[in-house]
This record gives structure tokens, C-alpha cells and sequence, in this order.
């Protein structure tokens, strides 16, 4: 009992400082919320990516210049692209590679390019493409 009169209960969990046995539910269901609000805008933003690039083929016939097909597909065609392709040898080292500048046009795009190698490609690849 107090000296004002007043009545109340007397709680050792508020003299002690000891917090309810959930109260990180609150903190867990916010971070649920924004992190699913989070893994679906990024499901749907890079599903389909500005550019993609796609290998069909290559061949290396001769081993000092190596020949590539690929197609590219963008979402606005009426801007130019830039490929990187590179050709590799047999430890996986890069031999060859070359920037390769595709106009705009409407809809995918195939691209056939030959690429010099300083030694002897067995493949060859599309590194990266990007948008001008």
C-alpha cells in the first residue's frame, strides 16, 4: 500500500524489468510483411530482364577463330545493345573476346559473330549484355 491511498498491485516483473514472453512477435510479423513484400517485387522485376541473351551455337572448327550464334531479346527495341562473347580454351581461361554492337530492331535478334583467339578455343560463350 502506498502512502497516497491509492491501491495497486504490486508486479515483480515491473520491479525487475522482465519484458512478456512475446514481444518479438510484433517485430517478426513486420519483417515478415516487408520481407515478402521484398521477394515478390524481385520475382517479378527480373523476371523478365531488360536484355537476355541466349547461346544456339558455336563452332570451332579452327580453334584460332571460333564462331558463335546467339540470340538477344529486349524489352524496348528501339535502343541498341552491347554483348560481351568470349571464347575459352580447355582450362577455362579466356582466349578471345569481343564487344559486339547489335542496332535496334523489333523482336529477338539473332547474331552470328566470329571470335579471334590469342590461343586454341574449345568454347565459347555470352559473358554479359547490356543496353546503350
Amino acid at each position: 500500500m502506498s502512502l497516497d491511498g491509492s491501491q495497486s498491485q504490486f508486479d515483480y516483473n515491473d520491479r525487475y524489468g522482465i519484458r512478456p514472453q512475446r514481444a518479438w512477435i510484433p517485430y517478426a510479423l513486420s519483417f515478415l510483411v516487408i520481407g515478402s513484400a521484398w521477394i515478390i517485387w524481385a520475382g517479378l522485376h527480373h523476371a523478365e530482364p531488360a536484355i537476355s541473351a541466349d547461346l544456339i551455337a558455336f563452332n570451332n572448327q579452327d580453334p584460332r577463330k571460333i564462331e558463335i550464334r546467339y540470340i538477344v531479346t529486349r524489352r524496348d527495341p528501339s535502343r541498341t545493345a552491347t554483348c560481351i562473347i568470349s571464347a575459352r580454351d580447355i582450362n577455362k581461361v579466356i582466349v578471345g573476346q569481343i564487344f559486339d554492337e547489335i542496332p535496334a530492331s523489333q523482336g529477338a535478334i539473332e547474331r552470328t559473330a566470329t571470335i579471334p583467339s590469342r590461343g586454341d578455343a574449345v568454347n565459347a560463350g555470352v559473358n554479359s549484355c547490356h543496353l546503350n
